[in-house]
């Protein structure tokens, strides 16, 4: 699942169980929540204190995400539900714009990015 949010930019996918290798069987009730940029994840844990606060970003330096966090499948839906609770905006991209000091500039421009390769799918 990848999670373009006000707090940046998230892909979460069933912890491996083991040393995370490939040949590793998934834990399907744990989730790993990957990072390019480890302050995406830092306002993460800041804006859901009593779910994330308590756990440690690994960083991954050889991975194509660098940065992780790991929780329980069920920490994880209840941190999606709140943030569909928080929706509070008409312009996904305007409300990250009034954030840019917390995400940085770069996920601004990169959301643009996106949107334009998506507009194009729909022809």
């Amino acid at each position: 699942m990848w999670l373009f949010t006000q707090y940046g930019f998230f892909s979460a996918v069933c912890a491996r169980q083991g040393d995370g290798s490939l040949g590793d069987a998934v834990d399907e009730g744990r989730v790993m929540v990957r990072a390019r940029l480890c302050g995406h994840l830092e306002g993460l844990k800041s804006r859901f204190p009593e779910d994330l606060g308590g756990e440690e970003i690994v960083e991954t330096p050889a991975t194509d995400y660098r940065y992780r966090l790991f929780v329980d499948k069920a920490v994880w839906v209840r941190v999606l539900q709140m943030l569909g609770e928080e929706l509070d905006y008409d312009n996904f991209k305007s409300k990250v714009g009034r954030n840019l000091e917390a995400v940085g500039g770069e996920y601004g421009r990169s959301l643009h990015d996106v949107w334009d390769t998506m507009q194009r799918l729909q022809g």
